[in-house]
């Protein structure tokens, strides 16, 4: 482990210092593009005005013939466009795989320091991301990179699950972390052939006190593992996000999922195909009649200690700490979103 003297030293002479803080940004939804399908390089102009993050995914779901012409097509898609507040991410192929070197070697040069956050899958542990912190650092020395690339983690293995803490302490280039909830059921030996969402036997029984019907609850099989991320990220001052839910159709199911992963404290979703883009957009963003009361809280407390009575309900300084997060994240939103600013009032 690194002294704190060291921690937020460059790891290479002439590579960016890292960040002390991570930069404020919106990223409701990060939008996931095919790049080696020209059709849909073609749609990222119109994407950057819709989305939060545009993601160039090289990995799972880009077949194995693909993997240069998918490297090919996001630097092309990075140079051909301006993303101005909307992030520019990639997800690379996975450490131990034949195409993550040239992934990060030919992107990192090509691309230049327009690229904002590198999506690392299953990662392990720390010393995943102490890898690709170094290699990263040398390559940004090379080029006179002005800003340091960050690293987002995807937890998908029991290993990953089991060090999380660990990984989000592993450098200060870390941005955060998405679950990853079909390549994490594999590894768990998970019996659910499902990309995210819950279960129907996944269920608790009412009790049978009298005999009769014996209703069914059904219970989130994701809720321990976001729980457990999102402390991970929070304590370390990262962002975590919920992954990917993989039934497009199902979309009230997918609401469901992205708020139960908002309540929780996820910033955001993937966003795997258009219908999702404005569930993620209306679910990562407070509720009006919430921001509306979050503000009168901070307006009856104004130094955020002592307690008030709003609507018959005792407010006091941990109240006061809930409406706090609920009105930052409505003024982040509001930079961005025109419409909400003026229903926020802010």
């Amino acid at each position: 482990m690194k002294t704190p003297s060291a921690f937020y030293k460059p790891l290479a002479i002439g590579a960016p210092e890292p960040y002390r803080e991570l930069p404020v940004s919106l990223e409701r939804m990060i939008h996931f593009v095919p790049p080696h399908i020209e059709k849909m390089r073609a749609k990222v102009p119109e994407l950057i005005t819709k989305v939060d993050v545009v993601l160039g995914n090289l990995e799972d779901a880009i077949p194995a013939d693909a993997k240069t012409d998918a490297r090919n097509g996001f630097i092309q898609m990075a140079r051909e466009n301006e993303f101005g507040s909307t992030g520019l991410w990639t997800r690379v192929n996975c450490l131990n795989s034949p195409w993550f070197f040239d992934d990060i070697l030919e992107i990192v040069p090509a691309v230049g320091d327009k690229l904002d956050v590198i999506m690392l899958p299953k990662v392990e542990g720390p010393w995943d991301i102490h890898y690709l912190d170094q290699l990263l650092a040398q390559l940004e020395a090379r080029a006179g990179f002005s800003r340091p690339i960050m690293i987002h983690a995807i937890l998908e293995t029991a290993q990953g699950v089991k060090n999380v803490e660990e990984i989000a302490a592993a450098s200060p280039r870390m941005h955060g972390m998405s679950l990853g909830p079909a390549d994490l059921a594999a590894s768990r030996g998970m019996k659910t052939t499902r990309v995210g969402g819950g279960h129907p036997d996944y269920a608790v029984l009412s009790d049978n006190n009298d005999g009769g019907v014996r209703t069914a609850h059904q219970q989130d099989l994701w809720h321990y593992t976001v729980g457990k991320m999102v402390d991970a990220c929070l304590s370390y001052g990262l962002k975590p996000f919920y992954g990917p839910f993989g039934d497009f159709s199902d979309t009230a199911a997918c609401e469901s999922q992205f708020r139960n992963a908002f309540l929780m404290g996820c910033l955001g979703a993937w966003s795997l195909h258009p219908t999702q883009i404005d569930i993620a957009k209306r679910v990562f963003s407070p509720e009006p009649d919430e921001v509306a009361f979050a503000k009168r809280i901070l307006e009856a407390m104004p130094d955020g200690t002592g307690a008030v009575m709003i609507d018959g309900k005792m407010q006091d300084d941990a109240t006061w700490k809930q409406a706090k997060v609920i009105v930052d994240l409505a003024k982040l939103v509001a930079s961005k979103d025109r419409e909400l600013a003026e229903v926020y009032g802010l």
